[in-house]
């Protein structure tokens, strides 16, 4: 199945489903109100781990480190904001789950151990060792 269907079909009617049986245990308003609530946690730690990614980013540049642990980081927190700005559970979820420190570096060593063991597979497969020899010298 198409992964473009599922993203911008199904995701919004998971959203909806939760919102509706979450609605129907708790009430209409208290679902509204956990939901800006937690829209405006959310972007309140993004900031607060945003500014601390920045500064871990600044201390390794200072140092003459690559902050590629850093870059990521930045990344995934903005996309994580943007997620607890959408409206529902799910990517609320999601969203947190990529703020918190932890988890972040889980997900990225679960993500780049499948990549980096392609990339070597790969480069196995392409790579002949071999030796030159010149056995004519110059002749003048």
């Amino acid at each position: 199945m198409n992964t473009f269907f599922l993203i911008f079909i199904g995701l919004p009617a998971l959203e909806i489903f939760l919102m509706i049986k979450t609605g129907a245990k708790i009430g209409a308003l208290n679902t509204l109100a956990l939901i800006f609530l937690t829209a405006i946690i959310g972007i309140y730690f993004a900031r607060a781990q945003g500014i601390q990614t920045l500064r871990s980013a600044m201390t390794n540049l200072y140092q003459n480190k690559v902050p590629v642990y850093e870059m990521l980081s930045g990344a995934s927190i903005a996309f994580a904001a943007l997620l607890l700005i959408i409206p529902g559970f799910f990517t609320d979820f999601i969203g947190f789950l990529l703020l918190v420190p932890m988890t972040r570096r889980i997900i990225f060593k679960i993500f780049f151990k499948k990549r980096i063991n392609v990339h070597k597979k790969k480069k196995q497969k392409n790579i002949i060792d071999g030796e030159i020899i010149e056995r004519n010298k110059d002749e003048l």
